[in-house]
């Protein structure tokens, strides 16, 4: 049996993404020949509506899913990366199969919509600050957080937003590449821009690093009242009606791994206790020999195992999953994210078993 492509994991306008538009999304998906598509905001479940209808007019499949970063007290005071390398204790937690429509309500959503407020003022106080530093730059134009919400964003301000509007502003201010080189040292403070101009996400994630991210002249550090308890995230998507889900992030280009994953059995183990019972893996983060490791692993413990590609970053790649050092997934590879979305398609649906959950998605593919 070949296996419909499946990718379970996708970042759309509504918190930060590659694509333009939910239709873009869809579009590529249906084009490439992907079956099951996963919606992944942020902290958002606003595109739900945009994702069903235009999943239906495809013949394709969706999942409704959500992304958090939640905060493990015990973790973090012992000094243990999870799936943040660079913050203790930091986690982030995804929900899979949320109803639609939408059920949350009462403190969850109290909850939800607090967090979103937090982490756009995190944001609006980095742009803030970012102006502050153009004006001592003499860069000659400011940064509107306004405009960068309206015009930007569906609501939910990410600092890749600000990245795309100093991108955007320069190159309204300068015209030229000889200008637009200059501007970008002025901003920089004196270094130069490393990237070509003409690659524009990669532009966009040097302003990010240079400017955003820790060190640079915007960087204001997250209030921890953005991130909320593990727990309480988890009480959210069961509110919801979702699966907390654990996104692994396994080897990185150098083979290494968090404190955390590690050791996979203490890891299994660690994420039964605390009732997760369902994990993703970014395929794009992994080479194909730990994937299959790790993924194998974890089914043959128990787990619903899926695979997505974020696309929450500038660079557009393509929908149909691949590994760090292969252009598509092994078959292994494929039965397992396939089999793992059957799982939460059947959870979703209301329904009990993957059996069921792979008819409620070839009876929508097949219209």
């Amino acid at each position: 049996m070949r296996f419909p492509d499946v990718n379970a994991h996708l970042h759309t306008p509504w918190s930060f993404s590659a694509f333009d538009s939910v239709s873009q999304a869809l579009d590529m998906a249906a084009k490439e020949g992907v079956k099951v598509v996963g919606v992944n905001d942020f902290y958002s479940m606003d595109g739900y509506g945009q994702w069903s209808e235009g999943c239906a007019a495809r013949g394709l499949y969706p999942l409704f899913n959500i992304e958090f970063i939640a905060l493990n007290q015990e973790d973090q005071a012992a000094g243990t990366r999870v799936n943040d390398p660079s913050n203790p204790g930091r986690t982030y937690l995804s929900g899979k199969g949320l109803s639609y429509p939408v059920i949350l309500g009462g403190r969850e959503a109290a909850q939800l919509a607090a967090v979103r407020a937090e982490s756009n003022l995190q944001v609006e106080k980095m742009c803030a600050k970012l102006n502050d530093h153009l004006d001592s730059v003499k860069a000659g134009f400011r940064i509107s957080y306004a405009r960068v919400r309206d015009e930007l964003t569906n609501g939910l301000v990410r600092e890749r937003h600000l990245a795309k509007a100093i991108r955007l502003a320069v190159d309204s201010a300068c015209s030229g590449q000889t200008a637009k080189l200059a501007m970008y040292e002025r901003i920089f403070s004196g270094k130069p821009l490393s990237s070509a101009l003409e690659n524009l996400a990669a532009v966009e994630n040097e302003i990010r690093s240079k400017l955003l991210k820790a060190g640079g002249a915007a960087f204001v550090p997250e209030d921890p009242k953005a991130f909320l308890p593990m727990g309480d995230v988890q009480r959210i998507i069961e509110a919801a009606g979702g699966i907390p889900t654990y996104p692994f992030l396994a080897d990185n280009a150098k083979g290494e791994f968090t404190d955390f994953e590690g050791d996979l059995q203490k890891c299994a183990d660690i994420l039964r206790r605390r009732g997760i019972r369902s994990c993703e893996f970014i395929t794009t983060r992994n080479t194909t020999a730990v994937l299959e490791s790790y993924a194998g692993y974890l089914v043959d413990e128990g787990f619903t195992v899926t695979f997505g590609s974020e696309h929450n970053t500038p660079q557009m790649e393509p929908i149909t999953l691949r590994t760090r050092d292969a252009s598509s997934l092994s078959e292994k590879l494929r039965e397992i994210n396939w089999k793992g979305a059957c799982k939460v398609a059947a959870h979703q649906a209301g329904l009990k078993t993957e059996e069921d959950g792979a008819a409620v998605i070839m009876k929508a593919i097949n219209q």
